[in-house]
């Protein structure tokens, strides 16, 4: 996988072909050393020192007056109501038959290649993985995709350009940044004759477009 980074988005791209498969495993971060701090109270030490009884002589104690001491059984505290559980995060919304299909064959003519035609199959691919990659803490990369299009059975040959763009769904400009690398590039003009896309919008604006070939 290739990645290619733009002032506010990002592309990678991946190709399977009959002899060689390529796949990425996601390397591990860096390890951040976590330090704990418990605090617990210290008990201290009383020492006292008694005068030896019957040495010096001391008048009788004089009694003294008995106060009556009365208490008030303490007040039920009620325990603090439950925190509500968190709201899992709103699944981000799906759109497909966006016009990067019309962008991409309108690069193929450019170069005197044949437009790629619809694939429903590829389209359920294509979804799901411009869902996943919307997910909150999921890593931008590519997974299955490419698998799964082999299982459209639509030609020997596969690939997948997936993006992102901060400002929402702009198939423009990622059809720019798909032509400015000579990999995705490649994926465009490629032996292919069908296609599907499919953005998936977070919450937060930020819109992951999966372009699946076949």
């Amino acid at each position: 996988m290739r990645v290619f980074s733009l002032l506010g988005g990002l592309v990678a791209v991946a190709v399977i072909g009959t002899v060689a498969v390529a796949g990425v495993r996601p390397g591990a971060g860096p390890a951040r050393p976590v330090t704990v701090a418990q605090v617990q109270p210290g008990g201290g030490t009383g020492y006292g020192y008694a005068l030896p009884q019957g040495l010096f002589p001391s008048p009788s104690p004089t009694p003294l007056p008995v106060k009556a001491v009365t208490s008030n059984p303490p007040a039920t505290q009620q325990a603090p109501a439950p925190k509500p559980a968190p709201k899992p995060a709103p699944k981000p919304s799906i759109v497909v038959r966006s016009t990067q299909q019309a962008l991409i064959n309108q690069d193929r003519a450019r170069y005197h290649l044949g437009p790629l035609t619809w694939s429903s199959c590829l389209a359920t691919v294509a979804r799901a993985e411009a869902a996943k990659l919307a997910t909150p803490g999921v890593a931008f990369q590519h997974y299955d995709g490419v698998s799964r299009d082999l299982t459209c059975h639509l030609g020997r040959q596969v690939g997948e350009n997936i993006g992102w763009w901060s400002g929402g769904i702009n198939d423009s400009q990622l059809n720019t940044m798909f032509m400015n690398s000579p990999e995705h590039k490649a994926n465009i003009l490629g032996p292919y004759h069908y296609i599907a896309t499919a953005w998936a919008v977070r919450s937060d604006g930020r819109a992951y477009i999966a372009v699946e070939f076949g």
